[in-house]
């Protein structure tokens, strides 16, 4: 029996997180949920679609087993996720599925494919896709399910389209973006349908955890940030009322889960509108622990009622201690007001996950020690470095790509052959080059977690939080071989 849709995370490395801001096999082990494509399910399944979701990844569906299920399924669509470091296996799976059923209609989805939607329909694989799904997708997804056939006739009325025309590559225009995200289903639901919860883990939330989003977009100009660039524009929000019931629904539905983590590139963007969603959790009596992502503007008051409101830690984006280098990158924060704000997280009782960037115009191995040092003062539960790595459709991208700065490459090569991040960016303005950034990364990692007092104060947190201890141990058996390796 045929069923309308499947939404395919497809097959490519073991661990690989193609929904990532940065799409990679992390040292840590962090696995992301499918959650755009989720999403995108759950709104078609919400206008009376059947539908199946499948994530190759998490499940470990290897690509002639996920070509079974779908000819199983016999699907009128395949939704197939892509990220620009697998693009080429994705669109490679979108001619399995033609071969496998000339009948079946493919279409991308993703920042990669939103990006770079010419250069896929006028590739290789390019007759093997029959429209790309730009930006975000739910509705435009479900519009295409409502037509009688999937034709470049058909296609031709259907907004924030790609594909190929009669006489060339043709480009709708863009789909106004979702103003009322109350409509999205709750994500949750989707995974508990669809997924399996305990094939996920994200090293600095407590596990099992599900990961939702309250908001798309962000305001801020960072210009290296992919999502906000490539897919969802500018900071709009669910209702506070309506995130509060999804945290009711997990509490009652998935009592497995230890922790919920709002992915939101920014949850913090709007505070009044963070300190609305506090109080609602507040007032259903929420015990659910959260994490979420915060930038480092917040005051003492909303920080508090976070942590009141459940929140344990804060995911902090601080790239970097030096003002000329947030400057370049667009960060839009004065590092006096990031000294105040890590105060006051700390003073919440809040604990901080910091993330740093290595190769960002103005940055030196001078500078990045400097962070580094500024990273281990201020002693955060949990930190990442990482190298910059510049993807299709961000200004960044372009800049570098203008400059001489960028390797022209196959996209395979924004990842080692093992799948860790690479960096495709030859050097910096300052003649930092890429080894010397990733030699950093390595460094900084190992000084930040092997330094006996981390070792210890972490010990005594195992030892009074159970759940704490296992997320942790996970973390570390993930992790240990690149602590312990030279660069």
């Amino acid at each position: 029996m045929s069923i309308d849709a499947v939404f395919v995370n497809g097959p490519f490395l073991e661990g690989f997180s193609r929904e990532s801001r940065s799409p990679a096999v992390t040292k840590s082990g962090t696995l992301y949920y499918p959650g755009w494509l989720a999403y995108a399910c759950g709104y078609a399944e919400d206008k009376g679609y059947e539908c199946k979701l499948y994530d190759c990844i998490a499940d470990k569906i290897d690509e002639a087993s996920i070509l079974a299920l779908i000819k199983e399924d016999s699907p009128r669509l395949v939704v197939i996720g892509t990220s620009t470091p697998s693009i080429h296996a994705d669109c490679s799976f979108a001619a399995s599925i033609k071969d496998l059923d000339s009948e079946i209609k493919t279409a991308l989805v993703g920042t990669h494919a939103s990006s770079t939607a010419r250069e896929i329909l006028e590739g290789s694989f390019g007759n093997a896709v029959d429209f790309i799904a730009r930006r975000e997708y739910d509705e435009t997804i479900t519009e295409v399910l409502g037509l009688a056939e999937v034709s470049p006739d058909s296609l031709s009325g259907v907004s924030g389209v790609s594909f190929r025309g009669q006489d060339g590559i043709v480009e709708n225009e863009n789909r106004p973006y979702l103003d009322n995200l109350d409509e999205l289903p709750f994500a949750s639901k989707v995974y508990k349908e669809h997924l399996t919860i305990e094939n996920y883990y994200y090293g600095h939330v407590k596990y099992p955890m599900v990961s939702i989003w309250t908001s798309r977009g962000c305001d801020a100009k960072c210009n290296y940030c992919v999502y906000p660039q490539t897919m969802f524009g500018e900071f709009r929000h669910r209702s506070a009322v309506n995130i509060a019931k999804e945290f009711e629904w997990i509490a009652q539905n998935l009592p497995e889960v230890k922790e919920v983590l709002i992915d939101d590139d920014t949850f913090t963007m709007n505070p009044k509108h963070a300190r609305e969603v506090c109080e609602e959790l507040i007032k259903i009596g929420n015990k659910l622990p959260w994490t979420c992502e915060a930038r480092a503007t917040l005051d003492y008051k909303t920080l508090e009622m976070m942590k009141k409101a459940g929140c344990r830690l804060i995911v902090v984006g601080f790239e970097s201690i030096h003002q000329d280098v947030l400057s370049a990158v667009k960060k839009g924060l004065k590092q006096t007001r990031v000294e105040k704000f890590v105060q006051a997280a700390k003073q919440s009782k809040l604990k901080i996950h910091g993330c740093f960037m290595a190769g960002n115009p103005g940055d030196t191995l001078e500078k990045l020690d400097a962070t580094l040092d500024w990273a281990l003062s201020h002693n955060f539960d949990t930190v990442q470095f990482f190298p910059l790595q510049l993807y299709p459709g961000t200004s960044a991208y372009d800049a570098a790509k203008a400059d001489g700065f960028l390797e022209e490459s196959d996209y395979r090569r924004w990842l080692t052959e093992d799948g860790l991040h690479n960096m495709t960016l030859i050097a910096n303005d300052q003649g930092l080059t890429r080894e010397q950034a990733i030699s950093f990364c390595n460094e900084a990692r190992r000084k930040f977690y092997l330094r006996p007092s981390y070792i210890l104060r972490k010990s005594m947190d195992l030892f009074l939080d159970p759940v704490e201890f296992r997320k942790t141990v996970i973390g570390f058996l993930n992790i240990r071989k690149y602590l312990f390796a030279k660069s």
